[in-house]
C-alpha cells in the first residue's frame, strides 16, 4: 500500500502543465494551434503556449525549458516552416531529451507536411536545414536526430490544404 502512494506521488511530482504546445508561430498560431490551445483550455487542461513572437535565432529561455520539463504531454505541430526556426529545432532537441529523462508523452501533429519529410529531412524540411549550414556540426546533428526521433512517434497527419 505504501509503495502505491509513493509511486503515485512521484508520478505527479514536478508536472506543472498537462500539455506543452511546440509550434512555429507564424504558421499556425492564429489558426490550428490557437484553436487547439483554446479547445484544451475550455476542457480544463492546463496547457503551456508561448505567446511571444520569437525572432529567428532567439535563445530558448530558462522558463521555457522548465515548462517543457514540467509537462506531462508535449504536442509538436510540425508545419511547413517549423524547421526554418533554429529556436524550434533547439526546443525540439530539449523535448526529445525530456521524453527520455522524464517520460513525458510526445504527440507529433504533421500539419500540412508529410511525416516522411520530417523524418528524412526532405521537402521544406530539407530546404530549411540547408539554410542552417552556419550552425555548428554538433548542433546540426542534434537537430537531424531530434527530427527523426520525433517523426517516429505515433502521431496525427492533417492535410492543411
Amino acid at each position: 500500500m505504501m509503495a502505491m502512494r509513493s509511486s503515485s506521488s512521484s508520478f505527479s511530482y514536478g508536472f506543472t502543465y498537462n500539455v506543452f504546445l511546440s509550434f512555429r508561430g507564424t504558421d499556425t498560431r492564429y489558426g490550428f494551434t490557437g484553436n487547439l490551445y483554446e479547445a484544451l483550455r475550455v476542457k480544463g487542461i492546463h496547457t503551456f503556449i508561448d505567446d511571444r513572437e520569437l525572432q529567428r535565432g532567439d535563445q530558448i529561455t530558462p522558463s521555457l525549458l522548465k515548462a517543457i520539463q514540467e509537462s506531462r504531454i508535449v504536442i509538436i505541430v510540425f508545419s511547413n516552416h517549423y524547421a526554418s526556426s533554429s529556436f524550434c529545432l533547439d526546443e525540439l532537441v530539449h523535448i526529445i531529451h525530456c521524453s527520455k529523462e522524464n517520460g513525458c508523452l510526445v504527440l507529433p501533429i504533421f500539419y500540412g507536411v508529410e511525416p516522411s519529410h520530417v523524418r528524412y529531412q526532405t521537402g521544406s524540411y530539407g530546404e530549411a536545414l540547408a539554410e542552417h549550414e552556419e550552425a555548428n556540426m554538433e548542433r546540426f546533428q542534434k537537430w537531424e536526430m531530434a527530427l527523426k526521433q520525433a517523426a517516429n512517434f505515433s502521431g496525427y497527419h492533417f492535410n492543411a490544404r
